[in-house]
């Protein structure tokens, strides 16, 4: 038995790596992809420019425009003449926000009163709107605190603050490099696990697998292997990027990582698998992978969380293996995750591995009776 199956795994190894342009497609691409969506897939604004209706001339508005300026958020800050002239500006995408001061604003921050500011925002840009209009209100919060009617009344019990965990300065690399290890991961192991039964089935040769003495079982092993290998080789290559090139800290323990990119692999495998056995073609076997691929991404938590989903959609992210293993890659990576988390993230990519390898060996039972 062993000797089949190291026989099946090699034949498994040289159909990926023999073709040089397959050896091109399953090393550049990836590699690629980590260094390009490390600094593409950013939830980070910076660099925003934003236009300005000044009609006070008083010291705190003169004052909040410095501080706006002096921001790294905001690239430039352009003057406009009126309301309509800003409106304009914010038509034609030329501006992601327009900050409006009422000629009173000094005054009413002098007296202690609510400061009249008028934020419009492009609704077309939504997510980089609305954290523009959080800086924008920080900035105008903190100074009004500043101001003298402010400060007479403060005292350091109402002092706040603002510590963030784990990221303290909120680099946005330290949140998408360790989600690309699982993602560009996942991309790879279908791929290549997708390609497997298709390409036989287009030469003629999975069926004379079928009738030879190596057991569903066996097939299944010889199968699954390879990937599972090359996968680790790719999590290993991210890994070490991760740490190396990007500076991420990995806290947490190595062999916990490595134990669930384990399990987070097979049930990739079997996802692969199970698409490869629907396929009769590789064109099939790709859209097919593709097709799992991009709801998979959308529904892990990486760019929306999974608690902001509805309850039904939350429900359906649980038979997703990447939503499993963000939870331990990020957690490992960032703040030391305790065994027994990873544990109940883990459980779930080995009941993932095992239903879809079911159902793929059985796939290859039946398609061959």
């Amino acid at each position: 038995m062993r000797g089949r199956l190291a026989a099946l795994m090699i034949k498994e190894l040289l159909a990926i790596l023999r073709d040089p342009k397959g050896r091109i497609v399953l090393i550049a691409p990836p590699l690629m992809q980590l260094l390009i969506f490390s600094f593409a897939a950013t939830l980070e604004v910076s660099g925003v420019e934003i236009a300005v209706v000044h009609r006070d001339s008083g010291r705190w508005s003169h004052e909040l425009l410095q501080r706006v300026a002096a921001s790294p958020t905001f690239a430039e800050v352009r003057p406009a003449e009126n309301l309509a002239a800003a409106r304009r500006a914010l038509d034609m995408q030329q501006v992601v926000a327009v900050l409006h001061l009422r000629a009173d604003f000094s005054r009413a921050i002098e007296a202690g009163r609510p400061a009249s500011v008028q934020i419009l925002l492009d609704g077309r840009r939504s997510n980089a709107a609305q954290i523009v209009a959080g800086y924008l209100e920080q900035i105008i919060g903190s100074l009004s605190a500043e101001a003298p009617a402010a400060t007479s009344l403060s005292s350091p019990a109402q002092a706040l603050i603002v510590r963030n965990w784990f990221n303290p300065n909120l680099i946005y690399i330290w949140y998408t490099v360790p989600s690309l290890v699982g993602i560009i991961t996942l991309l790879v192991g279908l791929i290549v696990t997708a390609l497997s039964v298709a390409r036989e089935r287009e030469l003629g040769t999975f069926d004379q697998l079928m009738v030879s003495p190596l057991r569903t079982h066996e097939i299944l092993i010889g199968k699954v292997v390879p990937p599972l290998a090359i996968g680790l080789v790719h999590g290993t290559l991210y890994v070490l990027a991760a740490v190396l090139i990007f500076g991420v800290p990995l806290r947490g323990s190595l062999p916990l990582l490595y134990a669930s990119l384990v399990f987070y692999l097979a049930a990739v495998v079997g996802v692969g698998l199970f698409i490869s056995s629907l396929s009769s073609t590789q064109q099939q076997a790709i859209l097919g992978a593709f097709l799992f691929a991009a709801p998979a991404v959308l529904l892990s938590g990486f760019a929306t969380p999974v608690e902001n989903m509805p309850p039904w959609l939350q429900t359906v992210t649980l038979a997703n293996p990447l939503r499993h293993f963000l939870v331990v890659v990020k957690g490992i990576f960032l703040k030391d995750l305790p065994a027994a988390e990873a544990l109940s993230n883990t459980w779930p990519l080995a009941l993932i591995a095992l239903a879809t390898l079911t159902t793929a060996a059985w796939l290859f039972r039946s398609k061959t009776a």
